[in-house]
């Protein structure tokens, strides 16, 4: 049997989700190839701590903590404890701004990414839309240094980022301030999990629960948003933020037309569910 098919036989053991993809991941890059050329690793080359990467994942830790790195759009970003780690769904609702910044009729649209976390969104906002000018608000330190760290990242492999996404720590119900009324699109992917729901051990375990849950419904956090995006965005501005596929008709009806908001629409995800809500502000 070859060493990919222990790995993989071992992580199905342990109940992982993807076992061949994270088994092939992990060998890719302890031995510095693409994925697609680990078939040219033969067995007798195999570096012996994949087997210590092996158990890691198999204690359910990560594939993206073992690596160091998470992948998001065009960008590769670093991660570790301390910090939310980006998902494929959040790609979608971040496309869909990237678009929308497209169509807009501003020389150089200002967009406010509240909970940036590791940056992903910002970054890929500032990347796609060459003169857009990004504030990404986070108030968790930890998560705070390593968008610190992906941003100068970034700007070094790709100088035109340089400046154009701005950092502010603080809480997103007051920040970024000075921006009151002057902003294109408000942008978010906050906490939504309800209070006591069950997650797997790598969510539960390795992420920051303040990125997870938000009260008893998961929808404390969106709730500020809404109020945040009605101070932030300038007339016809647009707010998109993400939330669970159960939430969709919840979401809704906080950024209902009672609350002033114009053309609100759930928007789904690849495998069919409600996975983010779009609104105008008058």
């Amino acid at each position: 049997m070859s060493e990919i098919a222990v790995a993989v036989a071992r992580l199905a053991e342990a109940g992982v989700e993807s076992p061949r993809a994270d088994a092939e991941l992990i060998a890719a890059w302890r031995h510095g190839v693409p994925r697609s050329r680990l078939h040219l690793v033969p067995d007798r080359d195999f570096d012996p701590r994949f087997w210590d990467d092996v158990a890691r994942r198999e204690a359910r830790e990560p594939v993206q903590h073992i690596t160091g790195a998470a992948y998001f759009r065009y960008l590769e970003l670093e991660v570790g404890p301390g910090v939310f780690l980006p998902r494929p769904e959040t790609e979608e609702m971040t496309g869909w701004a990237i678009g929308r910044l497209r169509e807009m009729d501003v020389a150089e649209p200002v967009v406010a990414d509240l909970g940036t976390g590791s940056g992903a969104i910002a970054l890929a906002i500032a990347q796609e839309v060459p003169r857009a000018r990004v504030h990404a608000v986070e108030a968790d330190p930890i998560a705070l240094e390593w968008a610190r760290r992906n941003a100068g990242r970034c700007a070094a492999a790709a100088p035109h980022l340089a400046g154009r996404v701005t950092l502010h720590a603080g809480d997103f119900a007051v920040a970024p301030a000075g921006l009151d009324g002057a902003v294109d699109l408000v942008i978010a992917n906050p906490p939504y999990i309800p209070a006591g729901a069950l997650v797997p051990p790598e969510v539960g375990e390795y992420e920051p629960a303040a990125a997870l849950f938000a009260g008893q419904d998961g929808l404390d956090a969106i709730r500020v948003i809404e109020r945040a995006a009605r101070r932030l965005l300038r007339p016809g501005g647009v707010v998109a933020v993400e939330h669970g596929a159960p939430q969709g008709a919840a979401v809704y009806w906080v950024f209902a037309e009672e609350n002033g908001w114009l053309g609100t629409r759930n928007h789904r995800d690849l495998a069919g569910r409600d996975r983010f809500v779009t609104a105008t502000w008058p």
